[in-house]
């Protein structure tokens, strides 16, 4: 039996609605790449932008941190926006790294070409 209290629950419920948007993106086979973000967010915008050329390569799902029902995102991310997630896993924070999210594109890619 698992107890769960405050935001906790709120993190749970939200990490789980995620793990079901990503799993049925996962039926497109495209990764989905989670941007947590709030407004007004600078970089946030310039991490989209750089993002652009990627674009066809994943669904770009955005989480607004300061919504009511995000308050556990919040909570964990509030001085690290953005953040990122692909296909529910923690990617990279701050800025986008291309490198890293080329890598792990890449990897997903060629998973998804396998089997």
């Amino acid at each position: 039996m698992l107890l769960f209290q405050g935001n906790s629950v709120q993190l749970v419920r939200s990490s789980f609605g995620l793990f079901l948007r990503n799993w049925s993106a996962s039926k497109t086979s495209l990764p989905v790449l989670t941007l947590f973000t709030k407004d007004p967010c600078s970089l946030c915008d310039e991490a989209k932008e750089v993002l652009k050329p990627y674009k066809h390569r994943f669904i770009l799902q955005e989480v607004n941190i300061a919504l009511p029902e995000n308050s556990a995102w919040y909570e964990r991310y509030k001085f690290d926006i953005p953040v990122f997630h692909l296909n529910g896993q923690f990617l990279m924070m701050h800025r986008v790294n291309t490198s890293k999210l080329e890598k792990q594109l890449l990897k997903l890619e060629q998973q998804s070409a396998g089997g």
